[in-house]
């Protein structure tokens, strides 16, 4: 069995079985049998049926889920019911991609050898979907993997993480209630890593879906068998670029949100800020005073904007980047222990170059403000770590900001917003160390299928 506790206070919620080797094998076999059966494959009007009323019955129930969302991962309340309202429109988003999701006319005749012929492709599931999940948006990252799968016919096996099962149990619950047979969305619930790899690297799965670290992303992904493809969706530090032309009082809000989102456990949290010297102290001290007002504490309180990090060692690990910046130089503004799994939101000054915090992904309350003089030496130490996903530029001058999106090494910039902003049909990506192939819903469903070409020949 595995103990599910509240991320918050540490107690007890849940008790869920775990599979082993044997349900493993169970479940992958029949996923490959609903596979193999082309004739029993559900049709697209009746895959666009269950994800419609799958989202209905989650909207349905969004008090629960949002609650149980706080309480197994601690997003605050606020934002766990977001969150489901995003998991809602997830759902409806992959019913409605399936209307257009098709193939195209291949033109013939264009040479001597070609003519007389005609050619399209159509678009075909590439098979089982093993698809491992992150803690952190319990339910909607679950959608991002599972509804793509739904829309283009694919059988999804789902681990989700450990710490966070609960969402995920229900929601594949939610898909049957919602008419979809069992051999189509299983789950598989365990804290065997060695069990979650042969998952990941069994050859009946012909299309592997990882969100998370990218030390696992990346083993799993060399450990693929020939043919399986894969997505891996991991993290960053992820910079902000404030000129000097920017409006302060505009900025501070997007800025503290999208770097105490969750207490920073996001892969496109804000973490590295670095403001031109001119508008320094005063961005500091109205930035610091900001996130001196967050209200922290029980996730499940409808006033709470911090909640917890998931786990006891998480605190420790991310007190330890802090006291090592801090003892090399940097200023600590704010920062401090809550509880067990709760740190205080702090800001470090000017941590240095080769400290944790400026290289790693901190995935904790924790922001550094760099000051700089020239924006394209910020943008060079921006682009120097060997990760890059999503970045941020703010600025009232079309110029700088048009200058920074170009060259900062992002896959995504946005200008005058934070670096968490996203929408769930837009192409989401880690660039280098950060990922390896796109989410987003619609991106998904692309990764997940193939084209198969059919050429006539006309007769006579």
């Amino acid at each position: 069995m595995i103990q599910v506790v509240q991320a918050f206070d540490r107690a007890p919620i849940a008790e869920v079985p775990a599979d082993d080797a044997a349900a493993l094998e169970r479940k992958l076999a029949a996923a490959t049998r609903a596979m193999r059966d082309r004739d029993g494959w559900p049709k697209p009007h009746r895959r666009i049926a269950i994800l419609r009323r799958a989202a209905e019955l989650l909207e349905e129930r969004q008090a629960r889920f949002a609650l149980l969302i706080a309480r197994e991962g601690g997003k605050p309340l606020t934002d766990a019911t977001v969150e489901v309202v995003r998991a809602v429109d997830g759902l409806r988003n992959a019913a409605d991609e399936i209307r257009n999701f098709a193939g195209k006319e291949i033109p013939m005749g264009l040479t001597p050898a070609s003519d007389g012929r005609w050619a399209f492709t159509t678009k075909e599931p590439i098979g089982v979907v093993a698809a491992i999940s992150a803690f952190n948006h319990p339910l909607n990252l679950i959608v991002h993997q599972v509804a793509p799968a739904v829309a283009v016919g694919c059988p999804v096996i789902v681990k989700p993480a450990t710490t966070t099962p609960l969402s995920c149990l229900e929601l594949v619950a939610l898909l049957r209630e919602a008419g979809l047979d069992e051999p189509w969305c299983q789950t598989l619930v365990t804290d065997d890593n060695a069990l979650a790899e042969a998952l990941a690297t069994d050859p009946r799965v012909a299309f592997l879906s990882f969100i998370g670290s990218a030390r696992v992303g990346w083993h799993l992904r060399s450990k693929l068998p020939p043919g399986t493809r894969c997505a891996l969706e991991h993290g960053g530090a992820a910079p902000v670029i404030v000129d000097r032309s920017a409006a302060i009082e505009r900025i501070i809000e997007p800025i503290a949100k999208g770097g105490y989102y969750h207490a920073g456990q996001v892969c496109v949290s804000v973490q590295r800020i670095f403001v031109h010297a001119e508008i320094l102290d005063a961005f500091t001290e109205r930035f610091a005073a900001r996130v001196a007002q967050l209200r922290v504490g029980d996730p499940i309180l409808p006033e709470t904007e911090v909640g917890p990090l998931i786990l006891p060692r998480e605190t420790e690990r991310v007190a330890s980047w802090i006291e090592e910046a801090t003892a090399r130089g940097a200023r600590l503004l704010g920062g401090g222990r809550l509880s067990e799994t709760t740190l205080v939101p702090g800001i470090v000054l000017d941590p240095p170059a080769d400290a944790k915090l400026s290289q790693l992904e901190v995935f904790g309350p924790v922001t550094c403000i760099y000051g700089f003089t020239e924006m394209d030496a910020a943008i060079g130490i921006a682009n120097s770590l060997p990760h890059a996903f999503q970045a941020a530029v703010f600025s009232r001058d079309i110029g700088p900001a048009l200058r920074a999106a170009q060259r900062l090494d992002a896959s995504a910039v946005m200008i005058n917003d934070h670096t968490a902003f996203r929408t769930d049909w837009m192409p989401f990506a880690g660039r280098r160390h950060s990922g390896y192939g796109v989410g987003g819903i619609p991106w998904t469903m692309e990764e997940m299928a193939e084209d198969k070409m059919i050429v006539l020949r006309q007769e006579g």
